[in-house]
Order: structure tokens, then sequence, then C-alpha cells
């Protein structure tokens, strides 16, 4: 992983991107991480979009403290429901 303080990455962007196909590239303030350029493999333009939006992950967040708190449905029963 390849990290640098923000105010000494002058390069241009498309060099940093070439850079993350061999390693994670973290920029930092003050030695603390504020970004990060990572490869994406495996995903599409919504799974990256939906990563990082935040009302989709206040979603997800909401359905997890509820599943926590009230359990959920075991895959059997689901397929009856469904017909499966």
């Amino acid at each position: 992983m390849k990290t640098m303080e923000m105010d000494s990455a002058t390069a241009p962007l498309a060099e940093y991107a070439r850079d993350v196909k061999k390693e994670p590239v973290i920029l930092t303030v003050d030695g603390k991480p504020v970004a990060a350029l990572v490869p994406i493999d495996n995903a599409d333009l919504e799974t990256v979009t939906l990563s990082t939006h935040p009302r989709f992950l206040a979603l997800i967040e909401r359905s997890r403290a509820r599943h926590k708190a009230e359990g959920g449905v075991p895959g059997e029963e689901m397929r009856r429901r469904l017909g499966h």
C-alpha cells in the first residue's frame, strides 16, 4: 500500500490511478487517511455508487439492526414461502 500526504500528491490523477494496479494509494492529511484509490474488480458503476451513498448505507444499517433485534427468516422457510 502506498501512502502519501495530500500536499505531496502533485502528479496527475491518471498517474496515481495507474499505480493502483500495483497497490492501493492512500492519501493522508497530517498522517490521517482521507481518501483511497483502489482497484475496482468485479464491480459495476451502480455497485460502486451505492457502496458510498449515505442513504443507501443508512438503509443497510437499519436493516442489520432490525435483523439483529428481531431475527430473520431461515432459508428453508423462505424457500417454502416462495414455493421452491
